[in-house]
């Protein structure tokens, strides 16, 4: 759960560091070649700013250069790999996902919330690729997903009512909920039962079921959710025939983390 704390002194920022992780982070699935130009204009930074981040980060081999367009190289990876390797989360959660995913044989992943997107921290398919999205790293928005809404029925009332208050919902699929009233509801429903459900909101035939993972304080840290297709299992049988095996994990793992 995120908690409010005091902003550091502008003293204590390095503004190097920020921008640089500025400009890798201008790079996205629609634009994954960007010019000099471009980036000065996606982070705020003047073209020679910008020439002088892009050619030290291509020194350091996070990027490439071709025909006046960077582009992110893989060594980018090695930023979330650090994460993978060092967070508790992850190495906690995972043996314990294994044994959900083939014991349903459906699909698993947790994730947790950054600003307002959904971060997959791991997940494990059991020969079911449902979705590209259930991959660590994955960023999808929260308010269209399962484990999105149960994070975001988490938080106190105030950071529920500020994000509906900035949130742009997108009409990502015929079945994606855009109107804020409606979502406010699914957060709240999420809330007082304790799972949420999300009927092809995201992808078209993805269904998913999640449930909060809390740790020893009793603070939600992550959600944990089962992905499955709607051809094979619809909406209205995941609660019956998933949300029993979950829970078993999730007090598992409420005594783990």
């Amino acid at each position: 759960m995120n908690t409010e704390i005091d902003p550091p002194a502008k003293r204590d920022l390095i503004a190097g560091l920020e921008k640089g992780l500025q400009v890798i982070e201008a790079f996205d699935q629609e634009r994954s070649r960007l010019s000099i130009a471009e980036i000065a204009e996606r982070t705020g930074l003047t073209r020679a700013a910008a020439r002088r981040y892009l050619i030290t980060l291509t020194h350091l081999g996070y990027m490439r250069h071709e025909n006046k367009l960077f582009s992110l190289t893989p060594m980018v990876l090695r930023l979330g790999q650090s994460y993978l390797h060092s967070a508790r989360l992850p190495r906690v959660v995972q043996p314990l996902l294994y044994r959900l995913a083939y014991a349903l044989g459906e699909a698993a992943s947790v994730g947790v919330l950054d600003h307002d997107q959904l971060v997959c921290v791991a997940a494990v398919s059991a020969g079911q690729l449902v979705s590209s999205t259930l991959q660590p790293g994955t960023r999808v928005p929260a308010y269209c997903t399962a484990n999105g809404r149960m994070l975001l029925a988490s938080l106190p009332p105030q950071q529920i009512e500020a994000f509906l208050a900035r949130a742009q919902p997108e009409q990502i699929t015929e079945y994606t909920i855009v109107n804020k009233e409606r979502l406010a509801l699914e957060i709240a429903r999420a809330g007082v039962r304790g799972y949420a459900l999300v009927d092809q909101e995201l992808e078209l035939g993805l269904c998913t079921i999640a449930v909060p993972l809390k740790n020893f304080r009793g603070e939600v840290v992550a959600a944990m959710n089962i992905s499955v297709h709607a051809g094979r299992m619809p909406i209205d049988q995941m609660v019956e025939r998933c949300l029993p095996a979950m829970i078993k994990i999730q007090v598992e793992l409420n005594a783990l983390l």
